[in-house]
């Protein structure tokens, strides 16, 4: 007779603790043990360790799954019960880490694998493989592609956030704040009484009423410098989208813009003379031309397609110089000037915020953040077992976006949901937007220094983005070519890994939609291939992600800044705009503050947020993983003294890349 002395430990968030009976089954290369339950009597509560013995016959082997399962206490009682790990001691002296870290509900089985990393080459085990088979079966089964729309990435089939399976669901905390929604930060803001209400807001001033002074230096900035030249231009480096502008070294031939327009702009210099000094930036949404507005409140919304000619003045500030509101030049779409009326100006700068809000929302914040790592999450999923290095290397990094994103489906982009309801983008040109926009998506655009490159922007000054991006950038780079240089030696392992393959070619097919033009590999030759498509996806999933979405309040709660919906089309001619035809153009007051609700909703840390670099899972028992995790947490403090060293100095500090602001994965 041989003992395992098994200990298995609860969770210590809300609720983890379960008295439904749980049972445990130990699975090695020569045998499995009977099953046992671990608590007859007793329940495991919340944050708690227990130990039980485990008799069997004669050694088990090596051991290879622990099997979990969960039924109701004298077939009547029963909830979940969140597992941290299980821990076995073997009668051959060995320590044995099976993580888990995730839900059990009752009747419901799961297997842990072993914490060491292997990769399906060197796994010699023959019973070993054949688990690790039956594993990704089983997940191929729970985890399947589905066609949300023709011509944008697939995503997870599954309509219900309750039917996922439990190793990716949210914690209890976390469900029930998204729950309650925006109807909580109604109340919240103290909005709840405007919800309903249909009418314009009487002047500017009286949006100051509905803002809550709370303290957030960003959106009190916003607040008194949303129509001013030098905050416009500055967004486009360090506002929610700093992805749109770009270096100008020609006028588009659709945007006729005389050097006698811009010369008191320029003061005293020309316009061919600044594009050779590199000093032109142009912003062009052409994405959105030809989109007919949402219907709002019964009422017909409208949308541009607007072209912004920038200049970054000898002071290094970037300055508006000229905008057309629509793709095609005509005499009744104007390209208005700073040297205009200052109601036509701030109209024509209104309409390329709003223009603004829909690509940001559709392209960078929704297809190029959540709906990617939903594609990054579910080929995880599906083609790398839990031993796996890179399955344990992403685990951090797609914890909860499925589960975000199924709900966001059902409560933003639904048709009865908040973006259909109050966004002029909403309904079918969502869904265009997107089209386009997965059409038009590179592997390049999604590699920051890449994308910089491409841009021309490598020198532009203050451009916090991307002096925060690339270092952080470089971090996960750093940490992710150790890391995988540590399992893949040679090229030629990744060649031969066909779990490895087959997870990029689903990625390729599934999220890329097969494009070759968009330059995403579909299979991985080199170590060095695979690096940067690592960091890539780590890097979207949570440095990107929270750059263009933790500021959606910040920028976005004072509605003229960011309006959701416009309600008039744009000018034809200039002179005629007053400040009464913008009251009437900007979303009318319900409008505005269920936008505002959803703004908040979304721009707010969980209870359970995990910043970058804290990984809440023990998934690792090996000393180099370890040691590297250690050195990756050192760099990311590191750069976040820099940022808040520089922050100091700045009137309005840049915070969304600081490390300890980015989470771990897109978990809101």
């Amino acid at each position: 007779m041989v003992i395992y002395t098994v200990t298995a430990y609860t969770g210590k968030g809300l609720l983890a603790g379960t008295t439904s009976r749980i049972s445990i089954q130990l699975r090695g290369a020569e045998a499995e043990s009977e099953e046992q339950s671990l608590n007859h009597i007793q329940g495991l509560w919340q944050a708690s360790e227990r130990a039980f013995k485990i008799h069997c016959k004669a050694s088990l082997g090596e051991l290879i799954a622990v099997k979990l399962y969960s039924k109701p206490f004298m077939g009547l009682l029963y909830n979940q019960w969140f597992c941290d790990k299980i821990s076995v001691n073997t009668p051959e002296g060995d320590k044995v880490l099976f993580p888990c870290y995730c839900w059990l509900d009752c009747n419901e089985m799961l297997v842990l694998r072993p914490a060491k990393a292997s990769l399906v080459f060197q796994d010699t085990n023959p019973i070993s493989q054949r688990q690790r088979m039956r594993q990704l079966e089983e997940q191929q089964k729970l985890f399947r592609w589905c066609v949300y729309t023709e011509g944008t990435p697939q995503v997870i089939d599954c309509d219900n956030p309750l039917a996922l399976p439990a190793e990716v669901r949210f914690s209890f905390t976390k469900e029930a704040e998204f729950y309650s929604g925006a109807g909580k930060q109604l109340a919240a803001l103290k909005l709840t009484g405007l919800a309903n209400c249909r009418k314009s807001w009487e002047s500017i001033s009286q949006l100051e009423g509905i803002i809550c002074e709370n303290g957030v230096k960003t959106i009190e900035y916003t607040q008194k410098h949303w129509d001013e030249d030098e905050f416009f231009g500055y967004q486009f480096l360090n506002g929610l989208n700093p992805m749109m502008v770009q270096r100008c070294s020609n006028l588009p031939e659709n945007f006729p813009v005389t050097e006698d327009m811009v010369k008191n702009s320029l003061r005293g210099s020309s316009l061919q003379q600044e594009m050779k000094k590199g000093n032109i930036f142009l912003s062009d949404y052409k994405m959105l031309d030809g989109l007919v507005g949402n219907v709002v409140s019964g009422r017909q919304q409208y949308l541009t397609a607007p072209l912004v000619l920038l200049y970054c003045n000898p002071h290094s500030m970037m300055l508006p110089i000229a905008i057309q509101l629509r793709q095609k030049p005509s005499k009744d779409n104007p390209i208005f000037l700073p040297t205009d009326s200052k109601a036509d100006w701030k109209l024509a700068k209104i309409f390329v915020r709003n223009a603004e809000f829909a690509v940001h929302e559709v392209d960078f914040h929704l297809l190029r953040t959540h709906l990617l790592a939903e594609v990054f999450t579910v080929a995880t999923l599906r083609n790398l077992p839990s031993p796996h290095p890179l399955y344990k290397l992403l685990f951090p990094h797609i914890r909860y976006t499925l589960q975000i994103n199924v709900m966001a489906r059902n409560q933003l982009i639904s048709e009865d949901g908040a973006i259909t309801k109050y966004a002029g983008v909403g309904g079918e040109s969502l869904v265009k937007l997107m089209k386009r926009a997965t059409a038009a998506l590179t592997y390049s655009a999604l590699c920051l220094p890449n994308n910089i490159s491409e841009r021309g922007l490598e020198t532009v000054p203050h451009y916090y983005y991307r002096d925060d991006g690339i270092k952080l950038w470089d971090i996960i780079n750093k940490f992710v070519a150790a890391f995988l240089s540590h399992y893949y030696q040679h090229d030629a392992d990744v060649k031969k890994d066909t779990e490895l393959q087959c997870w990029i070619s689903e990625i390729f097919t599934n999220g890329f939609l097969g494009r070759d033009s968009s330059g995403t590999p579909s299979s991985f030759q080199t170590v060095k291939e695979l690096i940067k498509f690592v960091t890539m996806v780590i890097f979207t999933a949570s440095a990107q992600h929270a750059a263009v979405n933790n500021g959606q309040f910040d920028f976005g709660g004072w509605m003229p800044n960011y309006p959701t919906a416009l309600r008039k089309p744009p000018p034809k001619e200039k002179g005629q705009t007053t400040e009464d035809t913008i009251l009437e153009t900007l979303p009318d007051v319900s409008t505005t503050v269920n936008g505002m609700a959803v703004l908040t909703l979304l721009s707010q840390d969980s209870a359970d947020h995990y910043p970058l670099g804290h990984f809440p899972e023990n998934l690792y028992d090996e000393e180099v993983p370890c040691k590297l995790i250690e050195d990756f947490q050192k760099d990311l403090r590191e750069l976040s003294d820099l940022i808040e060293k520089r922050n100091k100095k700045l009137e309005l500090p840049y915070t969304y890349l600081n490390p300890k602001n980015v989470d771990n994965s897109v978990a809101i």
